[in-house]
């Protein structure tokens, strides 16, 4: 699960946040450093960017957390959905974020804490034309959603069994076909965000809900079937439910907003992810089938990569066998918790300990790094 965001609010909602907030970014407190990027500056209390308006094309922003939290970054359409993001950025730390832009009206939102809609800045785009694209770019776009689609297309029938088996009253039998059925979801979690409301809908944890909003999905599911160890009415309608809105995410792979820094961005992301969030355990809290979501996220994230490398490599061949390096590595060392070498099954994850689950945080860690570094190389 990526963490969940606001992007089910609408538009006038997100219009009235954006006028309560206060500190946001002052153009005349922003200084830019010639580079052509745009500088935000995060603090506690501050978003500043150093211009607010810029050409439509890749954009890159160059991000310093001068705050005492650790921080986000969020490029924003204005109902809320994501158009690039940069996560736990700690005090004191710069990064840099590149995304495609089309003309249009955005906002750029810093999160102190990784928490609530954070400190927002409008932001204007201009120019009629979209960022000029190496043709293999389209190519990769085109494959990845290919594969988006196939995932989802072979995630519907696995979903089926799970539910069919809560519908059913088998507890035993839905806790078999829980992990399988959502490996197609975990690898294509490098774009969860162009799905709109999906996410939310279908992976989100109790901890992780937003005021007001119902718990639905695989995890509730999760707990009813390994922490209460029944299924009831409530259940049996969760299950339909996700039925539908899995079937809703099958529709909408064709026509979501996807493009090569999403890809790239996204692959990063959910590795940071994976290392500071799902490594804890916290993903899977009740069945302990997290390194069945670990090596699909993983897949996820090398395909989105690998279908990029041809330009990549041209542009940064050092950074490309790095990548190539650090994906071997860390797909040999969850290839070591496989119960079975033909199939998905993992060593139940409570039984990993502290000083291998930081082995793996480590691994993903190591990848990570050079990953950020992806879609600035298929931009230049």
């Amino acid at each position: 699960m990526r963490p969940v965001r606001t992007s089910v609010v609408t538009a006038a909602a997100a219009v009235a946040a954006l006028t309560a907030v206060t500190g946001c970014a002052d153009k005349s407190d922003a200084k830019a450093d010639g580079s052509g990027a745009v500088q935000v500056t995060a603090t506690d209390t501050s978003c500043k960017l150093s211009k607010t308006d810029f050409a439509a094309g890749h954009v890159k922003f160059d991000i310093e957390n001068k705050g005492s939290k650790v921080t986000e970054v969020y490029l924003l359409f204005p109902d809320d959905r994501i158009v690039a993001e940069r996560e736990n950025i700690g005090p004191g730390l710069k990064q840099q974020l590149t995304a495609e832009v089309k003309a249009g009206s955005y906002e750029v939102a810093c999160k102190p804490g990784m928490k609530g809609d954070g400190i927002r800045q409008k932001v204007t785009v201009t120019g009629g034309t979209e960022a000029k694209r190496n043709p293999q770019l389209d190519t990769a776009v085109a494959e990845y959603r290919k594969y988006a689609q196939e995932q989802a297309d072979e995630t519907l029938p696995k979903v089926k069994v799970f539910t069919d088996a809560v519908r059913a009253g088998d507890v035993d039998a839905a806790k078999k076909a829980f992990a399988p059925s959502r490996l197609g979801w975990e690898r294509t979690e490098p774009v969860a965000e162009s799905f709109g409301d999906i996410d939310p809908k279908t992976d989100t944890r109790e901890d992780a809900l937003e005021k007001g909003q119902k718990w639905t999905g695989w995890h509730r599911l999760e707990k009813s079937l390994w922490a209460d160890g029944k299924i009831g009415d409530d259940e049996k309608g969760l299950a339909t439910e996700l039925d539908k809105d899995l079937t809703d995410w099958q529709k909408r792979v064709g026509t979501a907003e996807i493009t090569p820094t999403s890809m790239a961005n996204g692959a990063k992301e959910l590795l940071d992810e994976v290392a500071t969030r799902k490594i804890t355990g916290e993903e899977d809290r009740y069945s302990h089938t997290d390194l069945s979501d670990f090596k699909a996220n993983v897949e996820g994230a090398q395909k989105a990569y690998e279908l990029l490398k041809p330009v990549a490599a041209k542009n940064d061949a050092t950074l490309t066998t790095e990548l190539d390096k650090q994906f071997a590595s860390l797909n040999t060392l969850l290839d070591k918790y496989r119960t079975d070498p033909a199939s998905y099954d993992f060593t139940s994850y409570d039984k990993v300990s502290e000083g291998d689950r930081k082995q793996l945080s480590d691994a993903v860690n190591a990848l990570a790094e050079p990953l950020s570094k992806l879609a600035a190389a298929v931009t230049k």
